[in-house]
């Protein structure tokens, strides 16, 4: 599957705008951008292996570990990579699912929640549809 900079800037826009606003209009010094691969010196400071893809990465001080003497600072960042999410996707469909949740994934980061909230967030949301 062949998808330019700007189909996936589109892919990237229309999955924030389907995401539950009572989220992304909380969102506070943020900026959501995308690249076509993590960094080198992302993927060491992360200790991925070479065989292991990364398909989001947020960066920056979530809000609830924010305090009073939060400001003048760079917005957070919260990066999708292209190349590893249109590598894994069979489809259009499959691909725009995959940013959609690694989007929602990132911006719960940004709200604090660890991995492990996050994942059972999932399971229960799954279980509900």
């Amino acid at each position: 599957m062949q998808i330019d900079d700007t189909q996936f800037e589109a892919i990237v826009g229309a999955a924030l705008d389907e995401l539950p606003q009572k989220y992304t209009s909380n969102m506070q010094n943020v900026a959501i951008v995308y690249a076509d691969e993590p960094t080198p010196a992302q993927r060491i400071e992360l200790k991925l292996r070479c065989d292991q893809s990364l398909y989001g990465l947020y960066q920056g001080v979530p809000l609830t570990k924010r305090g009073s003497g939060y400001n003048l600072v760079l917005p957070d960042k919260i990066t999708i990579f292209k190349n590893p999410l249109v590598a894994s996707s069979h489809d259009l469909p499959d691909l725009k699912a995959k940013v959609k949740h690694t989007l929602w994934h990132e911006i719960a980061h940004h709200f604090g929640l660890g991995h492990d909230r996050i994942h059972m967030l999932e399971r229960n949301n799954s279980q509900t549809h």
